[in-house]
């Protein structure tokens, strides 16, 4: 189903043309005045100058060509020269029938589809999640949906941080602590325990503490340097410790990332990577790309319209070391090697922005992409900020594990839940998650990913306003009006989705029929908020309908069905939307 905008547009560009202008002219936009109309075109007010003519005059005879059409119920002239239509009942009504059969809603596949890598998620090995975590996540999980539901080949790929110095550092501390284990004697020969050594509650306490040792004590930080380079040349314990390592933070990941309803296709890491280093690296400079500055083996990137200082790519520092940048371009190497992918999208927070910029460059001059064939697009977002308008912290100032800020809004929901005193303890609890992760979800990508934003728990677990819970609520209360109406009249048939009457029905088909418009948006603009816009949208036009119709005591039957037959489809049309968001509603609250 094409958007709604453009099948008005198409209709006045044939009657632009027909009246002897151009076509381009008849572009259609939403009112800005819907107390006087639904849609208007601007064109003959555009086109005056072009033909030397009254725009009212350029205006009425594009009207005359378009003569009496079945899409409208008004299209008239108003002076200085500004086109009004509204669209006919019969064709909103035709135009909701053919959404209800469409298990797409109005959205069409792409004609050519495209492989896309996403890289979100960005967690490191050995490390609880916290709300720094969040972002990258969902936003990365709601763009991997919707780019999936225009028909897309998508991979979402998590890109570990799994091979730098933490895993060396993690490897000294059980040196320490356990020097009995048979991966640290170079003389063993045989296989290696099944399980791990260590439990991912052990790992979470292991880290930090050689992590601070580090920064403390020299000979401890030399000895973990070493064990990252005896690591990263193949050692074999060290290698079957580090699969251990990762083994267990990745299955402790699942369960974390599973609570908000993001997954990924694959779990690579930077480790992945690690063997297209130094083939690349001897290709950029071969061919004259990389030169050393400073001892450290490096990129230009600077471009003549730079209006400010871009440093060189760092490929290789002063010791040969590898750094961020030469793992996420070896990484480039792997993904275009492995998928072929036409589009790769990377999540990450908007102060790394810089380090794409010069990633990106640095790939398509050394030819590791060809901008021709595939985009590289960075999706930079904002920090989640407490009260005070800093990142996020405990009371004690510290990072928050986000399986804490999950349990918390959860529970803050469990309780509003619960107060009515109508279900059980089990179903309120399964309830509470639900909607607590739409309070998560909705909160978050109802801003724009690029924009910090306030994490006011109170304010994302209401009930009203612009929040999950709002949402959540208004299809349970669809669903409460569906089990009334099949219990009411049990051998009524399906009805049809009728014409609409009041001006509150024909806004909430208004809203439906820009379904399509949203996803598009929201997959062209990698912006989800998009999404959320129209989803509050949608919800606002259902409730203003409730207030001008009683349903359950509609006296008509027959518009009773038809009313049934509109909230369904607002209830798929929801479910649809949400999905994209990452989110589901509950039966009842």
């Amino acid at each position: 189903m094409k958007k709604l905008i453009d099948q008005i547009s198409s209709v006045l560009a044939a009657g632009f043309q027909t009246a002897g202008y151009d076509p381009a002219l008849g572009k259609a936009v939403v009112s800005n005045r819907p107390d006087l109309c639904q849609y208007q075109c601007n064109g003959a007010m555009a086109g005056a100058k072009q033909y030397h003519k009254a725009p009212f005059v350029i205006a009425e005879e594009v009207v005359k060509a378009i003569g009496d059409n079945p899409m409208f119920s008004k299209l008239e002239m108003v002076r200085p020269g500004y086109i009004n239509l509204d669209l006919s009942p019969a064709f909103l009504a035709s135009a909701m029938a053919e959404l209800e059969a469409d298990p797409m809603r109005g959205v069409e596949r792409a004609e050519h589809p495209l492989s896309i890598v996403v890289d979100y998620g960005g967690p490191n090995v050995a490390k609880p999640l916290h709300v720094g975590h969040l972002r990258s996540a969902i936003i990365g999980e709601s763009i991997k949906r919707t780019c999936r539901f225009l028909g897309h080949r998508v991979i979402g790929d998590a890109h570990l941080g799994d091979w730098g110095l933490q895993m060396g550092q993690i490897i000294t501390e059980l040196h320490e602590r356990q020097p009995e284990l048979p991966y640290f004697d170079p003389e063993f020969q045989g296989e290696y325990p099944a399980e791990a050594p260590f439990t991912i509650s052990d790992l979470e306490e292991i880290y930090p503490a050689s992590s601070k040792r580090c920064k403390e004590d020299e000979a401890y930080k030399k000895a973990a340097q070493t064990a990252t380079y005896e690591l990263q040349n193949g050692r074999r314990g060290y290698r079957a410790l580090w699969k251990h390592i990762v083994d267990v933070s990745v299955a402790d990941l699942k369960k974390n990332y599973s609570a908000l309803n993001v997954d990924f296709d694959l779990w690579y890491g930077e480790s992945n990577a690690q063997p297209d280093i130094p083939p690349m690296v001897e290709m950029m400079k071969e061919k004259g790309y990389a030169y050393l500055s400073d001892g450290a083996l490096v990129v230009d990137v600077q471009e003549e319209s730079d209006t400010r200082e871009v440093p060189p790519c760092l490929i290789l520092k002063s010791d040969g070391g590898a750094q961020y940048e030469t793992t996420d371009l070896a990484t480039i190497v792997q993904r275009q090697r492995d998928f072929q992918p036409d589009r790769m999208i990377y999540l990450a927070d908007k102060r790394q922005e810089l380090h794409y910029v010069r990633c990106f460059r640095c790939a398509y001059k050394t030819g590791l992409v060809d901008a021709d064939k595939c985009s590289l697009e960075y999706v930079g977002f904002g920090t989640m900020n407490g009260k005070d308008g800093r990142p996020f912290k405990t009371r004690e100032g510290g990072v928050l594990r986000l399986e804490t800020l999950i349990r918390s809004v959860e529970d803050a929901v469990y309780e509003k839940v619960m107060s009515n005193g109508t279900i059980s303890e089990e179903e309120g609890r399964d309830v509470a998650h639900k909607v607590g992760i739409a309070a998560i979800k909705y909160g978050d990508l109802s801003n724009q990913p690029a924009k910090d934003y306030i994490f006011d728990l109170d304010k994302f677990a209401s009930f009203e306003g612009n929040t999950g819970p709002y949402i959540m609520y208004t299809m349970v209360r669809i669903k409460s009006i569906l089990a009334k109406y099949r219990a009411a009249y049990p051998e009524a048939e399906t009805g049809i989705i009728l014409p609409p009457e009041s001006r509150s029905e024909t806004e909430l088909a208004l809203a439906l029929c820009r379904f399509n418009e949203a996803v598009y948006e929201a997959y062209e603009q990698k912006a989800p908020n998009r999404l959320c816009r129209y989803v509050y949208d949608l919800t606002g036009a259902l409730n203003q309908f409730y207030v001008e119709h009683n349903i359950m005591k509609e006296p008509d039957g027959v518009r009773q069905a038809g009313y049934i037959a509109l909230i369904t489809l607002v209830l798929h049309v929801l479910e649809s939307a949400i999905d994209l968001l990452g989110f589901e509603a509950p039966e009842r609250m």
